[in-house]
């Protein structure tokens, strides 16, 4: 491809450039594949809303913790679509394939004693998040029962890694559509069809995931015989696989404790905020996977560029996926915090979570186009390999967040009001000093160190 020929969207309105159709063919179908777990946490919130505000506030820290253990082993996903991206680039797609293998036998691994260790440790991780006893109740047993899926969940982290490296990003969005409608059916059948309660929407969930971790690893399994790279499980490239995905780990250990505090937040301020804050953080949590489709895509643009030694390619890349970022922030954000009086009734039937939601949803929408302009970023500086700057960054951000969300906690009511605040501190003072850390970071070229 001609790199030169790279513009913007042309001025009649109807012809798009080269770069906006690459741009656009990677982030739909990655939105799919994305959104896979927070869908699966909202379906799961609509299923058990209904149950009562015990047990939506007990999945409310039982997804709270899950999606910490799962966001804390990303690194399996954005360091190998890195690494495969360049080595692509670099024209050894067999090398690639092989990152890819390596990573999916470290998933499996680490999922494997990470279930072990949520079963055993769920009711002291609930306790420390300070649940009464019904709520705790409620919160050990989704987690002891959505447990196994974790060795799913990482499968699917990996896999889809590898996937995206080799800029295919439409059998993850297959395998994520065809796992949202099964884990649907799973769980309002075990939920309500066989009376199991909380529990049976948390085995479903599992289910669901073992499922697709194990039809994504047949996929990259398949591509890796073809272009003939080694299946075995070689200590050499688990290890590297390891190492290079350390800064990630460290930079998402930062961004879910941030998570965890605004969740022992809401917890402290009553039942009603913390119910009000589980349908917002998934609401909110569902679109900003969307915003960051567009940083997967830039992950795998970027790197490929850099990989092949094209640094105005990486420029162009950044410049556009930021246009994009920003103005799908704004539109997101129109219309989850305009329609919320019409979605917050499905999430439960108490009055006072549905005003919390409503208000939370208006605040977390006004602060949605910041939140396009960090993930682009974020995606940038992953697929350019950037992992250190992004772990440092991680603690700065951290340490400014924390005692906006210490003050929340001490002064903030319950219900609507101290919802409106909570979401303020976290979409707003968090999401902010993540922005202009990433920002000052891209303006240099610090980051773009090109090769395989």
């Amino acid at each position: 491809m001609d790199h030169r020929k790279v513009s913007p969207i042309s001025s009649d309105g109807h012809r798009i450039s080269p770069l906006d159709r690459q741009i656009l063919a990677l982030a739909v179908p990655a939105l799919g594949a994305l959104v896979a777990e927070p869908l699966f946490i909202l379906v799961d919130s609509a299923v058990v809303g209904h149950l009562g505000t015990p047990a939506l506030a007990g999945l409310a820290l039982a997804s709270s913790v899950l999606l910490t253990v799962v966001g804390l082993c990303v690194f399996l996903a954005y360091a190998t679509t890195a690494t495969v991206s360049r080595r692509l680039g670099a024209g050894d797609r067999a090398g690639a394939l092989q990152v890819g293998v390596d990573g999916m036998w470290l998933a499996a691994g680490l999922g494997a004693l990470l279930a072990v260790a949520l079963w055993t440790f769920a009711p002291a991780v609930v306790h420390a998040l300070g649940a009464d006893d019904e709520i705790a109740r409620q919160a050990v047993t989704y987690l002891r029962w959505s447990a196994p899926g974790l060795v799913g969940m990482l499968l699917v982290l990996a896999a889809t890694g590898a996937l995206r490296g080799l800029q295919d990003t439409r059998t993850p969005l297959g395998v994520a559509v065809a796992g949202a409608l099964v884990n649907s059916v799973l769980n309002v059948a075990l939920v309500y069809g066989l009376d199991l309660g909380i529990a049976g929407s948390g085995g479903g969930t599992a289910l669901t995931q073992l499922g697709m971790g194990a039809v994504l690893a047949a996929v990259v399994v398949r591509g890796a015989r073809t272009a003939g790279s080694s299946l075995r499980p070689a200590a050499g490239g688990i290890w590297a696989s390891a190492r290079q995905g350390a800064p990630l780990l460290a930079r998402t250990a930062t961004l879910r404790a941030a998570i965890l505090l605004t969740t022992w937040v809401a917890t402290g301020l009553g039942a009603v905020t913390l119910a009000g804050h589980q349908v917002v953080s998934s609401v909110w949590g569902l679109a900003a996977f969307a915003l960051d489709a567009l940083a997967i895509a830039a992950q795998a643009l970027v790197g490929h560029a850099l990989g092949a030694g094209d640094v105005p390619r990486a420029r162009a890349v950044l410049r556009r996926t930021l246009q994009w970022g920003v103005l799908g922030g704004v539109a997101i954000g129109v219309l989850l915090g305009g329609a919320a009086a019409l979605y917050a009734p499905l999430f439960t039937s108490d009055e006072q979570v549905r005003r919390a939601v409503v208000v939370g949803m208006l605040v977390a929408g006004l602060c949605m186009p910041v939140a396009g302009w960090v993930f682009v970023l974020d995606g940038v500086l992953i697929g350019a390999g950037d992992g250190r700057f992004l772990a440092r960054a991680g603690l700065v951000t951290l340490v400014v967040y924390a005692p906006c969300a210490l003050a929340v906690r001490a002064w903030a009511p319950d219900g609507a009001a101290g919802l409106a605040w909570l979401t303020l501190a976290f979409s707003g003072v968090f999401m902010l000093a993540r922005a202009l850390t990433t920002g000052y970071r891209a303006r240099g070229d610090r980051w773009m160190v090109t090769g395989a």
